[in-house]
């Protein structure tokens, strides 16, 4: 079981960004509860999402999986899928796969939030 904290946040021109925080591994036994609940958050919510991966100290392919089909998700539905705050250990995971450069990867949730408000409002 993965614990996946939900926020809301409401950018200056009323744009819904849904911002969810796993913590713990992003792996085989987990990633498929983290894709639904992007699933779900995309479909119901808001088609604008930002990760905040700080908590996340372990991530494989399974969960790397489950962050592309997210932001797959969100571009079908011309949103947004920010990924911010990734763990030192997780980040080479990112940087080894090249998913650093396929990804939009911000330091903090503020810049994923608002360097993006720009963006999402596209």
């Amino acid at each position: 079981m993965i614990h996946i904290e939900q926020k809301e946040h409401t950018t200056p021109d009323d744009t819904k960004v849904i911002i969810l925080a796993p913590s713990g591994r992003l792996d085989i036994t987990t990633a498929w509860q983290f894709r639904l609940k992007l699933q779900e958050c995309i479909s119901r919510l808001s088609s604008h999402v930002v990760v905040n991966l700080s908590q996340v100290n372990f991530i494989d392919s399974s969960g790397l999986t489950s962050l592309v089909a997210g932001m797959r998700d969100a571009d079908k539905v011309s949103g947004s899928f920010r990924i911010c705050n990734v763990h030192p250990e997780a980040k080479l995971v990112f940087e080894v796969t090249m998913m650093d450069s396929v990804f939009e990867i911000f330091e903090t949730e503020e810049e994923a939030l608002e360097g993006g408000a720009r963006g999402m409002a596209s």
